[in-house]
């Protein structure tokens, strides 16, 4: 999915913020590279080789602004940063996240079974649910391999 900048706009208008040429190159990094859940640093490695005047304190600025905003999701992996997504809010499936231990490679699946669980949580009770998130944490198949030689 990639960012709608259109819809981008209009966020920063309604919050009376400017869409920079700096931002905006931060989100075209994330249009770039939307199968990658990005870190901060990330990011600035991407952004600094198009605009080397970007400094590392704006892209944490920008990206806290994003995720403020919605256009982005901030996810916690449990490896002590933060990485950020497109936020696929228009779109009724969950997607969820496979972690591997070893080399911290995220991979994303897609499950309709939780959406009953959900359901019949909600119901049992009386909880309007919002959103949820699910992280299995084990080894790909790669850091598998390495373990068995």
């Amino acid at each position: 999915m990639n960012i709608n900048m259109a819809d981008v706009r209009d966020k920063f208008r309604e919050r009376q913020y400017k869409l920079t040429p700096q931002r905006q190159t931060i989100l075209q990094a994330f249009n770039d590279h939307r199968d990658q859940h990005l870190s901060a640093e990330d990011v600035y490695q991407i952004v600094r080789q198009r605009a080397p005047e970007i400094g590392l304190a704006t892209v944490y600025r920008t990206l806290e602004l994003l995720s403020e905003l919605e256009v982005l999701q901030k996810l916690d992996f449990g490896d002590g940063r933060s990485r950020y997504e497109i936020n696929e809010t228009n779109t009724p499936h969950h997607h969820h996240h496979l972690i591997c231990l070893s080399c911290g490679k995220v991979k994303e699946f897609e499950d309709d079974l939780l959406e009953t669980l959900e359901t019949a949580i909600a119901r049992k009770s009386n909880f309007l649910i919002m959103d949820h998130q699910l992280k299995f944490y084990g080894y790909c198949q790669e850091c598998q391999s390495k373990r068995d030689d």
